[in-house]
């Protein structure tokens, strides 16, 4: 399509038209959503800095236009959409850079499963390319939108208002029902609705008629003319327990529309408060929300797309500064061993590794199992137990094989001869009938462990953006339950936190019903462990270590069962 400089009045496109110079600057992929978005830029006045059509990248990528727009002084917020991301390594840096100076909103096109690939473990066939999109927007500081509606949204708040200094949302209405509808989605996004203080209460009493509503929101019922919003909004600018406003008005009889947006933006602007405007209907307010845009009051259609936008400015408020550096490698890693394991499998032309073959990796980088000890017999199973001299778990051990559960290949909690026994003549016979062409290297033997709650760590290398590290609730209902959290390596630990608590069982780790909570020290570094061993061998291209069993504080983890897919580094 080519591009548009609005301010350098340089139209080197073959759109139909120019909009007016603003702070917004756009770039897309597709010429198709550029014209669409010019026009509608036109349609409603809305100020634009560039458009920037990047076609098919032949030459400039969204990380090029990025890096040039973070420098441009006419560009306040930066937005695109984009379809793939050829280079995601040096996407996620500049990411980081240039979110620290300004916000960057993207659509991301191809969002669903369809372009998922393949995989052979829990974590590869949970991860999909989507999620790997979404924790580099994530780490970069980048804001999603799920639709080019919502890329306008945010887009106005960002150009037209200030940052919010803080997250006390006040909303006044001349309607109930708008009202509550603005408050249910503050609520849901986190934001807070501001005390209204015994101070403000008497206030707005003093200048609205008896039958308001002094809560929050404030209803000035609607008979109200636009002097009522005149001194409501006087008391509320000088209001320091409120950071952003909400203006609804649903038009009614007595209603002054064009009026009210006057006195909206009188009474907000330079007030220091991050203003948002929502005139609900068509016909009677199209004026009114023409006086709020040139006025620099954001208007929403409906309330919670106000609140939306709001929510947006705050997110990125919290991540601004950029994501936090990778910190220190965790101690006790011994690379030489982790490299001597690799190589000996590679040599083998393994492809995957079972639990016995990958055991040693990880132990390499810190990682503690049970004891255990491979058998081939029964007797050899009856004799590890003896050894042990408590309870064991015993578990098929086949690199062909990995939901061993699916193939009646695990028995927990056996504490005799006899049930251990019985126990491998059952496992070996339902692995070889169930799954024929795997080859069964034997059984382990391992001690139980108990007292721990069952998690998931994995890994799976995208092709874009790299090593893409997962945690969730592990066991065989993984990927029934999906309650799994992903980031790219390599990992801060402020990112492995918000890994840790990102997941909606994050309660079950903590102290619930008399148990003690569990260790999320042990769980932070056991992904830091993790995000290490990703970086350093590339090799690695999918590992799951499931289940997990994470003690209680101070105990740290044990890890149960492990695999991995190899490969010769850069095929």
């Amino acid at each position: 399509l080519g591009l548009i400089n609005t301010h350098a009045k340089l139209n080197a496109s073959f759109a139909a038209g120019t909009p007016p110079s603003g702070a917004i600057s756009f770039f897309s992929q597709s010429g198709a959503l550029c014209t669409a978005i010019l026009d509608r830029a036109i349609g409603e006045n809305i100020g634009f800095s560039k458009f920037i059509s990047l076609g098919n990248k032949a030459d400039i990528s969204e990380s090029d236009v990025m890096e040039y727009l973070a420098n441009d002084p006419d560009t306040r917020v930066i937005l695109g959409y984009v379809e793939s991301i050829d280079d995601g390594v040096r996407f996620l840096r500049v990411s980081r850079e240039v979110t620290a100076r300004k916000p960057v909103i993207l659509v991301k096109a191809g969002s669903t499963a369809a372009g998922a690939r393949a995989a052979s473990s829990h974590t590869g066939s949970l991860a999909g390319s989507d999620r790997a999109y979404s924790a580099a927007f994530r780490q970069g500081g980048i804001l999603r939108a799920e639709t080019v509606e919502d890329l306008f949204d945010f887009a106005l708040g960002f150009a037209l208002q200030p940052m919010p200094v803080g997250d006390r949302l006040l909303i006044l209405t001349n309607a109930g029902g708008p009202g509550i509808l603005a408050a249910d989605m503050a609520e849901r996004l986190g934001i807070r609705l501001a005390e209204v203080s015994p101070e403000l209460r008497g206030r707005l009493a003093g200048k609205l008629p008896p039958t308001a509503s002094f809560g929050n929101p404030v209803d000035i019922i609607g008979d109200a003319q636009a002097d009522r919003y005149r001194e409501a909004l006087s008391v509320i600018r000088e209001d320091p327990s409120t950071d952003a406003v909400l203006v609804l008005l649903t038009p009614q009889a007595m209603t002054e529309p064009k009026e009210t947006a006057r006195v909206v933006v009188r009474a907000l602007a330079g007030s220091g408060k991050t203003a948002f405007a929502s005139f609900l209907g068509e016909a009677s307010v199209g004026g009114a929300r023409r006086v709020l845009s040139a006025g620099g009051i954001p208007q929403y259609p409906i309330p919670e797309s106000a609140v939306r936008s709001l929510h947006a400015m705050l997110c990125y408020r919290r991540i601004r500064g950029g994501a936090p550096p990778p910190g220190a490698d965790p101690p006790g890693i011994n690379i030489a061993q982790a490299r001597a394991a690799l190589g000996a499998a590679l040599e083998k032309g393994k492809k995957t590794l079972g639990e016995e073959e990958s055991r040693g990796i990880l132990e390499a980088y810190g990682f503690r199992f049970p004891r255990h000890v491979l058998a081939q017999t029964s007797l050899e199973a009856v004799r590890a137990f003896e050894e042990m001299r408590r309870p064991v778990a015993m578990k098929i051990v086949s690199p062909e094989i990995l939901h061993k559960t699916d193939v009646g290949g695990v028995r927990l909690n056996l504490s005799d001869p006899e049930s251990v026994a019985k126990a491998f003549m059952e496992i070996t016979s339902s692995a070889r009938r169930m799954v024929p062409e795997a080859w069964i290297a034997g059984v382990s033997v391992q001690e139980m462990v108990a007292g721990g709650r069952e998690l998931i760590l994995g890994m799976s290398r995208d092709p874009q953006f790299g090593p893409l590290l997962m945690f969730g609730l592990g066991g065989i209902y993984v990927e029934v339950l999906k309650d799994v959290s992903f980031r790219l390596a390599p990992l801060s630990r402020e990112e492995a936190v918000e890994m840790v608590r990102e997941i909606r069982a994050y309660p079950l780790l903590a102290s619930y019903r008399g148990s003690a909570p569990a260790d999320e020290g042990g769980i932070v570094d056991a992904l830091l462990r993790i995000s290490r061993l990703s970086v350093d061998f590339p090799e690695i291209e999918e590992l799951d270590i499931n289940p997990v069993m994470v003690m209680s504080k101070g105990r740290g983890i044990r890890a149960i069962d492990c695999r991995m897919t190899i490969a010769e580094a850069g095929k």
